[in-house]
């Protein structure tokens, strides 16, 4: 392929005789076929190239007073280049291009020569020629790389999507089975309810009854006995006295399940901020509470969670994306506990930054692993449970807010990362697709 590119330059000049005069190449050189040329080959009697005599060279000998009387009868030899830029046509493109611009001299006074594979000549290539060519060269592969640059882009957000589609899966789950507790002795306190109440609307009912009879005048002593025996023993199976301390009870654990309820709905809606705009001013503690909530059911089981949260100002962000970072430090922690472990979480001011501290006394990590965490679909995990790109898109989302994240780890007593957040200037907030 390279040959043939290279071939692709070559122009059949038809080559001077060694003895030809000096005159008669300058009249060659004047024709219309030889107009783009700088410069013509002479070869010897095997066509194997001696030099070039240049376009140039002649016009300065014949620019000399009697230069075309004194020279003219000549050799060309006598006034050709013996040492010219020869170039095997089994040369690729990009090695001639570097062979003729290490020897190349300026100003170019002179074209390049193409031999075959046995030192005979075929042609001459020019130097405009050779560089027109080294241009398509170079925009073809520019246009590959852009191409591949793009699909790459579009593969890494169709990844990152994918990413945030399982953490959202893992949060629905997580979020779902909270929900599930509170909503189900919901429904269990109103089915007793139902049952609870129905005695009494039978006593309402008797008791209606026993009015009747009481305020009928032809109500005899039987019908009278009858409601009242009727409305004694529905008072009996009532039993008001010890239902007001069961409807108590069971109002107080239903107001409790739908306030948990609730809090979840809230911190749901705090954790992906749905109304609210992509970057605005917000608490990064209320961040923190906000991630605990919905990550409660994925790490209640694994760890203690113990919060130091400091004075804060508010900060601009993308609290979605920063609540994302969150969860991931959150549940990689929990999911480095070998038993049942505890998670710091530490927030706290500087003059120019607020700093997030998370910290567990998990597994930790070897110094081989802790170089690589960041890397895009490094992971530790057996296959099928985890990407990679959690900590590789907490690290971009981190970094386009104009902040760092740092870590330290040692194996057998856990693992802190450290997130910089800058106060006082415009972060660089990227919408992630």
């Amino acid at each position: 392929m390279s040959s043939s590119a290279l071939a692709r330059l070559l122009k059949p000049v038809a080559a001077l005789p060694a003895a030809m005069s000096i005159s008669d190449v300058a009249d060659r050189l004047l024709t219309a076929e030889h107009k783009d040329f700088l410069s013509l080959p002479v070869v010897n009697g095997d066509g194997r190239p001696l030099g070039l005599v240049s376009r140039s060279k002649l016009q300065d000998i014949f620019m000399q007073r009697f230069g075309r009387d004194l020279w003219g009868r000549r050799p060309v030899v006598d006034v050709m280049n013996p040492q010219p830029l020869i170039v095997s046509l089994e040369t690729s493109l990009e090695e001639a291009a570097r062979q003729i611009t290490g020897q190349l001299q300026y100003p170019i006074i002179e074209d390049f020569v193409l031999v075959d594979g046995e030192g005979c000549y075929r042609g001459l290539g020019t130097v405009l020629d050779l560089l027109k060519a080294m241009e398509d060269r170079i925009a073809q592969r520019n246009r590959v790389l852009r191409k591949a640059l793009i699909e790459l882009r579009e593969s890494q957000t169709q990844l990152v999507q994918a990413e945030k589609m399982a953490s959202l899966g893992q949060m629905v789950a997580g979020v779902a089975h909270e929900l599930n507790t509170p909503l189900g002795y919901v429904k269990n306190n109103v089915q007793l309810l139902r049952e609870l109440i129905g005695p009494l609307f039978e006593l309402a009912e008797a008791q209606a009854a026993l009015g009747d009879c009481l305020n009928a005048a032809d109500a005899d002593e039987q019908a009278l006995a009858r409601a009242l025996e009727n409305a004694a023993r529905a008072r009996e199976r009532a039993a008001p006295e010890m239902l007001a301390g069961d409807l108590e009870q069971l109002f107080a654990d239903t107001q409790y399940g739908l306030e948990q309820i609730g809090e979840l709905v809230v911190g749901l809606k705090d954790f992906a901020r749905l109304d609210r705009a992509m970057s605005e001013e917000v608490d990064l503690n209320e961040c923190v509470r906000s991630t605990l909530v919905i990550a409660r059911n994925g790490i209640k089981d694994k760890v203690e969670v113990l919060t130091q949260f400091g004075e804060l100002p508010r900060i601009a962000c993308a609290p979605s994306q920063i609540n994302q970072v969150l969860l991931n430090l959150f549940n990689n922690a929990a999911q480095a506990m070998e038993r049942f472990g505890r998670i710091l979480v530490k927030t706290w001011a500087e003059p120019d930054a607020l700093c997030l501290s998370v910290q567990d006394n998990g597994c930790g990590m070897p110094p081989e692993v802790l170089k690589h965490i960041f890397d895009p679909f490094y992971t530790t995990k057996p296959v099928g449970q985890g990407t990679g790109l959690g900590l590789s898109i907490s690290f971009k989302i981190v970094q386009d807010h104009g902040g760092s994240i740092r870590v330290a780890s040692e194996v057998g007593r856990g693992t802190r990362f450290l997130i910089r957040l800058p106060l006082g200037q415009a972060a660089t907030l990227q919408r992630s697709a």
